[in-house]
């Protein structure tokens, strides 16, 4: 399993010979600059909610690519009627893929269209592929929930928020990784605008002084589980 930061919010993962695109927020991102959304492949497209920030290019890779969209009933519905393809799913529920498993489970979060629309409840994913099982969280808040992953999934990866403003900062998503069994960490929704820059060193120092391992890839980088 290949993972690839594309900035905020924004992974591309290759798995079981597949590419996913999840919450694509490119174009809109001058730190992305270096990132062509035309060349980027893509089998499905994963949304944890509705926010400008995470759908900004959704319709341009899935018109590129004939993605399949897979996000909350709403989300999806939403992107059907405009033609697309789209996989829905809602909290608890999972779905065997050709590349694996996802499981939709609990955020804390809001989630709206930029044209306001309804964009139902944010959620995460669980992804249980070539013997790899990662957690992405999306955007929320530190929640008791996320104790009930390990019960069912024991993660290789936990790819948490550590922004603060609008999700968890830094010390909530180590006490994330507690709750989730997880101590290997990739941190994204960071640094994009002013309201998400953190310390990078202090960052990866915190989590290191409780024996975790926070890893804040730069834009374009990649790791392999």
């Amino acid at each position: 399993m290949k993972i690839t930061f594309y900035g905020h919010a924004s992974l591309g993962i290759e798995v079981g010979g597949k590419h996913i695109i999840v919450d694509p927020f490119i174009t809109g991102n001058p730190q992305a600059s270096a990132i062509d959304i035309n060349t980027l492949k893509a089998d499905y497209i994963l949304l944890t909610h509705a926010h400008g920030d995470h759908v900004l290019d959704v319709e341009a890779i899935a018109k590129n690519t004939d993605a399949v969209i897979v996000s909350n009933a709403e989300i999806t519905s939403y992107y059907a009627t405009l033609g697309f393809k789209a996989h829905p799913m809602n909290h608890g529920g999972s779905w065997k893929f050709d590349f694996g498993k996802v499981k939709y489970v609990n955020a804390i979060h809001s989630s709206s269209f930029p044209n306001g629309s309804y964009g139902g409840n944010p959620g995460g994913f669980v992804i249980e592929g070539e013997h790899k099982n990662i957690y992405i969280a999306g955007d929320t808040a530190l929640s008791m929930d996320m104790k009930l992953i390990p019960m069912r999934t024991k993660l290789d990866l936990a790819i948490l928020p550590v922004g603060n403003n609008f999700t968890m900062d830094v010390e909530d998503a180590i006490i994330a990784s507690d709750f989730l069994e997880c101590d290997k960490i990739l941190g994204y929704h960071f640094d994009t605008f002013g309201y998400i820059e953190i310390n990078h060193e202090e960052s990866i120092r915190k989590f290191f002084d409780k024996g975790k391992d926070l890893m804040l890839l730069k834009i374009g980088e990649s790791i392999e589980l």
